[in-house]
């Protein structure tokens, strides 16, 4: 019974060894189809994501139409890819917003006196009580429909939580043995935060973001399904996804593949970041 409790664990850790590369490899091709679809549209679809052809209008995906055409005819596959730059600025600036709130609420709940962090726990636990969607749907009502009130309002919905995650990060730093012998050799608070307690504290929070970034698109697909994100002819995924509702029974495809696209983006961002994560871990050991 020893034997067979004991090789069981091993034999699920090599399974997992080998299934790491081929994940990380497809996460990675993945990740430069993205890349070359933000920077470089044109060189994978070189149709005009706002030409009309209304004699094409809700084609089926086929061979003159990859993915299909929308209401107007135009190509549901030159939209999707020129739909992703804007799509991932939401992303990556919601992402931005929200660990840069989470580190100044997380800091200050962790490092400041003790009544200010008691006002900043305070005021996070509040935050916290408010479900994303609906702070975010508030934002947007408040400061109107843009792509940049959008990131805002993702990047504020979503940065409770981390802001509790850096706080529980910096607590656990300033408690380690080589902080507590940094203060015994004299070393002044500043320098301790600097070299010790901050790089620290900060090194998981790379694979938070890229994990972030998944995040944030959905949510903002969620806030542009709901007609509170972009304003269409815009290709930006959530859009797309907000035009197609309405031909769901009849036109499948302006729904299905926005949604499987913003699907696949997410998965590749967690796995990039779970694999940020275990090499942090690995090189922690």
């Amino acid at each position: 019974m020893t034997t067979v409790t004991t090789a069981a664990p091993a034999l699920a850790r090599r399974r997992t060894r080998a299934a790491r590369p081929w994940t990380l490899a497809l996460a990675l091709l993945l990740t430069a189809w993205f890349a070359v679809s933000a920077l470089w549209p044109h060189l994978l679809a070189p149709d005009d994501p706002l030409a009309l052809h209304l004699d094409s209008a809700l084609a089926a995906p086929g061979p003159h139409h990859l993915l299909g055409t929308d209401e107007a005819g135009r190509d549901l596959y030159s939209r999707i890819v020129h739909g992703t730059a804007p799509s991932l600025a939401i992303g990556f600036g919601a992402s931005l917003v929200s660990l840069a709130l989470a580190l100044v609420l997380g800091g200050l709940a962790a490092l400041a006196a003790r009544p200010v962090a008691a006002v900043v726990d305070r005021l996070v636990e509040v935050l916290f009580s408010f479900p994303s969607l609906l702070l975010a749907l508030l934002l947007v009502a408040l400061l109107g429909q843009s792509a940049l009130t959008e990131a805002i309002a993702v990047g504020v919905g979503t940065a409770p939580g981390y802001a509790r995650m850096v706080r529980g990060q910096i607590l656990s730093v300033k408690g380690s043995p080589y902080v507590e012998a940094a203060v015994t050799l004299g070393h002044s608070r500043t320098r301790i935060l600097r070299q010790h307690v901050l790089p620290n504290a900060v090194r998981p929070l790379v694979a938070v973001f890229a994990l972030s970034v998944g995040q944030s698109i959905v949510w903002a697909s969620s806030l542009s399904f709901l007609g509170l994100g972009v304003a269409p002819p815009s290709s930006e995924w959530g859009a797309l996804l907000d035009a197609g509702r309405l031909y769901l029974t009849h036109a499948w495809w302006l729904t299905i593949v926005p949604g499987l696209v913003i699907v696949v983006l997410a998965l590749t961002a967690t796995t990039l970041g779970k694999h940020l994560q275990t090499s942090l871990e690995r090189n922690d050991r």
